[in-house]
């Protein structure tokens, strides 16, 4: 019955986030009807005792890599930065190479760290010109977004500042670059893939004279003043150099490992957060005159990285109830018999967690606050470099994450004004199938030694 209960709780998390219930309801209310029950302790010691120290700890390590980097995604929006690189890009490919240009630049700008839902709104209207110029049918315009925006750029690419990058740095302690070469094959991967796999969609599409489509409600915009594409690239630029510079120079020196030993040691998030802080305080002073009004900007920035990180701190306090729980050592000790090479453990357990969430950050931090500790263990016994469990976990979160219940991809399609009926079964492919392909590949590289 435990067992049963606890299923079912992840079932009714998938489902009533698939119809819009707001996790920071649903997760601690699922979380306290578990303990219910199971009867393992009160309900309210679950949802204070519980729940909340969990969903704290998460805040106090990540917050200020949320905080900084929804505020940077902010003002690169508003200054016209994001604009300016994503027509840019479109222009140097030309109509011919669309699809290629959409997913590469946003997953530039992805990778530069502006925030996902940022760079949808900033490379729609350039694509949907693009598309409409090349008569592509727009319902594969979703898919090019999605490909460039949640998947290599996000999980796979070494580097990226993408929070996600930085959830298991605590208790692996790697860094953002962490398994560069398994990273980058797995990223060319799904690029590629992707591209490939639109491509040949699309032009059978056309071959049957299916053009762009009738789009009355469509309102885009891409003309107006942008800044010159150097001075868009700059903050960018500047994230990377210092994110580098920082994590593989100073914080690895040996005067800065002895400056914060006594504090606990060097945390893997500050040369993130040292880096976005920068580009923000550059961004405000070198677009002063394009960002009308800077402090409504940077509240708003602010203001909007709080829903994610709670939205995500929810979800790891209702794994810390679970955790609790007598039942969850079965459970874990039948993840961590899933047959084959630890690997596949680790990314089975991860995308799993990451579909039923409908999340990535969300699986990927709910698999750390479950069984990091047991990954760890798992890599030190079998000589595995935990840089590339790191990888390899959450390049997995990004496999199931997009599920239909992912919000994520009902902010994408209602931005794009399409459904799911149109154009979700390109999105799965190059967001879930493509991911998990590539994963998979990856994953017998590492176990064969071959990265």
């Amino acid at each position: 019955m435990d067992i049963i209960a606890v299923v079912l709780s992840l079932v009714l998390l998938m489902y009533f986030a698939y119809r819009g219930v707001t996790v920071l309801v649903l997760a601690p209310l699922l979380a306290m009807g578990t303990v219910f029950v199971t009867g393992d302790f009160p309900m309210l010691v679950a949802w204070t005792g519980k729940f909340m120290p969990a969903a704290a700890n998460y805040i106090q390590t990540y917050f200020p890599v949320f905080l900084t980097g929804a505020i940077f995604g902010k003002l690169m929006g508003a200054s016209g930065c994001a604009r300016s690189i994503a027509r840019f890009i479109s222009e140097k490919f030309g109509k011919e190479r669309a699809i290629a240009a959409v997913i590469i630049a946003t997953g530039l700008l992805v990778y530069g760290g502006v925030s996902l839902f940022v760079v949808v709104f900033a490379i729609y209207p350039i694509g949907a010109s693009l598309f409409r110029e090349a008569t592509i049918p727009k319902r594969f315009l979703p898919a090019a977004i999605a490909a460039g925006a949640f998947t290599f750029a996000m999980t796979a690419i070494p580097g990226t500042p993408q929070y996600i990058n930085t959830i298991p740095i605590p208790v692996f302690g790697t860094d953002i670059y962490a398994a560069p070469m398994i990273g980058l094959i797995g990223a060319a991967l799904m690029c590629i893939g992707s591209i490939a796999w639109l491509n040949l969609r699309s032009s059978k599409a056309m071959a049957k004279g299916e053009g762009y489509g009738d789009h009355p409600d469509e309102n885009i915009r891409i003309d107006g003043d942008v800044p010159a594409v150097w001075l868009a690239f700059l903050p960018i630029v500047l994230v990377f150099i210092i994110n580098f510079v920082l994590t593989n120079g100073y914080f690895k020196s040996e005067a800065a490992v002895e400056r914060y030993a006594s504090f606990g040691g060097i945390n893997g998030i500050w040369s993130v957060v040292v880096a976005l802080s920068v580009a923000i305080v550059l961004l405000l002073v070198v677009f002063r005159k394009r960002i009308a009004e800077p402090n409504q900007e940077v509240f708003d920035g602010a203001v909007g990285g709080l829903l994610p990180i709670f939205n995500t701190a929810s979800e790891v306090g209702y794994g810390g109830v679970i955790k609790s729980l007598a039942v969850f050592a079965g459970i874990k000790a039948a993840i961590m018999a899933i047959p084959g090479p630890p690997l596949v453990v680790v990314a089975v357990s991860t995308t799993l967690l990451a579909g039923i969430i409908g999340s990535s950050s969300g699986g990927t931090a709910l698999a750390v606050e479950a069984l990091g500790p047991d990954f760890l263990a798992l890599a030190t016994a079998n000589g595995i470099d935990p840089g590339v469990i790191h990888r390899i976990m959450i390049m997995a979160a990004g496999g199931l994450d997009t599920l239909p219940h992912c919000g994520a991809v009902i902010t994408l399609l209602a931005v794009t004004k399409l459904n799911h009926k149109q154009s979700y079964f390109d999105i799965a492919i190059c967001t879930m199938a493509i991911p998990l392909i590539a994963t998979t590949v990856v994953i017998v590289l590492a176990t064969l030694g071959v990265v």
